[in-house]
């Protein structure tokens, strides 16, 4: 095959189509970054010219080196980040989903226990990329998709973990070693990297407008939860009335960045990092439930939330219904003895008559 290939390479000399990489297999991000060639690999583009399909390392057999012609899916300058980022993260984002956790949570299998959990760990991340957000707001790398009234959900979290833990939340709140490993990660990039934020943000924000809205209708009704919306702040956006277009103008926003072809690539390797490490996160969090029921933790359950809403109601007093029912049932039995009463206190009057009387001859 190699053979064919070097014999054919004379006649394949048109360049490559705009957009197109040729390489033997991709760089880890250190090595492309400082521009080190990676061990084994071999940039085929110095010694042949080029040709009209890249080549792809697929392998080798006894010796021989296969190469076959695919399509690497490297961006261009021409095409829109949003699509690409779309792309570039739909095999991991599908991974996410599938996640025991989340599928659990998508069947509506949740716990409140569970659920506690996984808004403490988003309050953590959400804190770390709002605070390098702040930071970096009137960089021109980030300035055009800043929308903090619209998006930002640290406060929003903030109430659901007063409305779960109470006032000490702060005291309260767990934060697992792979969330601790999401937050050190966004505060390196908006630190060292910020035109990497874009990734982290588009992973999050989008998300919580599309499939969070669904969660929310799930956690509303798999824990008993206010109507009202207790707990749920976090997927409330007061400041969005349209959900759709919102997105259509962050997309646009984002589209309108200004960053070259590498730094497109670099986009896209963080937002498939940003969803690996919330697949660790979900992964984390499984584990953690599941040694809580191990060690006898009480897990709650749709009854129990029942229950904890009515103690909850008679610190107030009693509930109105019970209240006048129970009021009810103490006049009946009042009334339903009342003439037993009469009979017992006119027979002692008698007896008392009589004896003074007879005393009194």
């Amino acid at each position: 095959m190699l053979f064919l290939f070097l014999l054919c390479r004379e006649q394949l000399a048109p360049p490559l189509p705009s957009g197109w990489s040729l390489s033997v297999f991709p760089a880890q991000d250190s090595d492309r970054d400082a521009g080190t060639p990676v061990p084994g690999s071999r940039d085929l583009s110095a010694p042949f010219p080029a040709i009209p399909v890249p080549l792809l390392f697929l392998g080798s057999w006894r010796g021989a080196t296969a190469l076959m012609p695919v399509p690497l899916l490297f961006p261009s300058m021409s095409q829109d980040l949003s699509e690409l980022l779309k792309e570039a993260t739909k095999e991991v984002h599908e991974q996410a989903e599938n996640t025991p956790f989340m599928k659990n949570f998508q069947k509506g299998q949740v716990s409140l226990h569970e659920f506690k959990l996984v808004t403490a760990s988003l309050y953590f991340i959400y804190s770390a990329l709002e605070e390098e957000i702040e930071r970096n707001k009137d960089n021109p790398v980030y300035a055009p998709v800043y929308f903090p009234a619209e998006l930002h959900r640290k406060a929003a979290l903030e109430e659901d973990l007063k409305y779960f833990y109470g006032r000490n939340w702060r005291e309260e709140i767990p934060c697992p070693e792979a969330t601790q490993k999401y937050v050190e990660r966004l505060h390196y990039v908006g630190r060292n990297h910020p035109e990497l934020l874009v990734a982290h943000a588009y992973t999050r924000y989008l998300g919580d407008l599309s499939g969070g809205q669904v969660l929310k209708k799930i956690a509303q009704k798999a824990l008993q939860l206010p109507s009202t919306g207790e707990g749920l702040a976090f997927f409330t956006f007061d400041g969005v009335s349209n959900a759709t277009k919102f997105k259509q103008l962050y997309r646009s926003r984002m589209n309108a960045l200004e960053m070259d072809l590498a730094t497109k690539k670099r986009v896209l390797e963080e937002a498939k990092k940003a969803f690996l490490l919330n697949i660790q996160v979900f992964e984390a969090l499984q584990e953690l439930v599941s040694k809580s029921q191990e060690n006898g933790h009480l897990v709650q359950s749709k009854a129990d939330l029942r229950a904890r809403s009515v103690n909850k109601s008679y610190e107030h007093g009693p509930a109105p219904g019970k209240e006048s029912e129970r009021t009810s049932r103490s006049q009946t039995d009042l009334v339903g003895t009342s003439p037993l009463v009469r009979w017992i206190l006119a027979l002692g009057f008698i007896v008392t008559t009589v004896a003074v009387g007879l005393f009194a001859m």
